[in-house]
């Protein structure tokens, strides 16, 4: 007989969204599923009595819960969010990160929330990733949005398009290309080859298409980054950065702003894409799709995303 103890599965706090979209649906879809429970045991953040309607509805088992109530469980249709429901996914989220800053939990997978609905419940935060910065006390952060098939890490994040190149600066695109080194480091166990996107139209075209931020802010980023050992291309007109011909000798795109990176992201990996947050002293991933409100409490969602999620979540924890 062997003498080894074996290892407990990590437990796994998994916020169910906004209850007024998809996000119990595929929660419980997730927690029910043995592929799921073979390796961790997920634990659902969220309003319980919801998630008692959802599953009776759908004949599916109820785990083990940590119960967010909603305000006016009454008042909820499936389909309809509101400032209730965006308030709900907003203390589900940081009752998650307390217990995982507490280590009473391994990780956070997190499910769609509705960002108009923090914002009429009067969250200050845009969004999951602002929240869990200014809660764990993180000041250096990046989203990445990752898959088999391609990795993008964000330079900047949730501000409009308009703010971003008086956002970006050398500083945070070094920060952003070593924090893409690092992870996909971690994942592929050699340095990876990094390309970075310009912010204009053929990367600006030497001036032509840009007020020069390819020459004054993304490059010396790329020439500090190769200082320090780094393999890393650009900037790269972002109109050809991601054809198959590049992907196929790229591990991990830095990308200028949010939609630069996942339009080709869910374009080519929308089922199983999934949302890291890089910096974090706590492991967190995501889904890379919304809440669905025409899809609600239908039985149609694909949870395949969630699936991958908490999948990398429990790999994130291993290493």
């Amino acid at each position: 007989m062997s003498d080894d103890v074996p290892t407990p599965h990590p437990k796994i706090a998994i916020t169910v969204g906004d209850v007024a979209g998809i996000g119990p649906e595929i929660a419980l879809k997730c927690a029910s599923s043995a592929k799921i429970t073979e390796f961790c045991t997920p634990i659902l953040y969220g309003p319980q009595a919801v998630l008692e309607r959802v599953a009776s509805q759908f004949d599916l088992p109820m785990p083990a819960v940590v119960d967010l109530p909603l305000a006016n469980i009454n008042a909820l249709i499936p389909g309809q969010f509101s400032a209730d429901t965006g308030r709900a996914s907003f203390e589900a989220v940081a009752a998650a990160i307390d217990a995982t800053l507490n280590q009473q939990t391994a990780a956070i997978v997190t499910g769609p929330i509705q960002k108009e609905a923090w914002h009429d419940a009067g969250i200050d935060f845009p969004g999951h990733t602002e929240l869990l910065a200014s809660r764990t006390g993180t000041d250096d952060f990046s989203m990445m949005l990752t898959s088999e098939s391609i990795s993008c890490v964000l330079a900047t994040i949730h501000i409009p398009l308009a703010d971003v190149p008086k956002t970006l600066t050398t500083e945070g695109i070094l920060r952003a290309i070593r924090m893409a080194a690092d992870a996909l480091q971690r994942r592929l166990k050699r340095s990876p080859r990094i390309a970075v996107c310009g912010l204009n139209p053929h990367a600006g075209e030497n001036g032509l298409f840009s007020h020069g931020e390819e020459s004054r802010i993304i490059q010396p980023a790329i020439d500090r980054a190769r200082q320090e050992g780094h393999d890393v291309i650009g900037p790269l007109p972002p109109d050809t950065a991601f054809t198959p011909a590049m992907r196929s000798n790229i591990n991990v795109y830095v990308c200028m702003y949010h939609d630069q990176g996942l339009i080709p992201l869910k374009a080519l990996a929308f089922d199983d894409a999934v949302n890291v947050t890089l910096g974090l002293p706590i492991v967190r991933t995501s889904v890379d799709h919304g809440t669905a409100m025409d899809l609600a409490w239908k039985g149609v969602a694909n949870h395949a995303s969630m699936m991958s999620a908490i999948r990398m979540a429990a790999d994130l924890c291993s290493r």
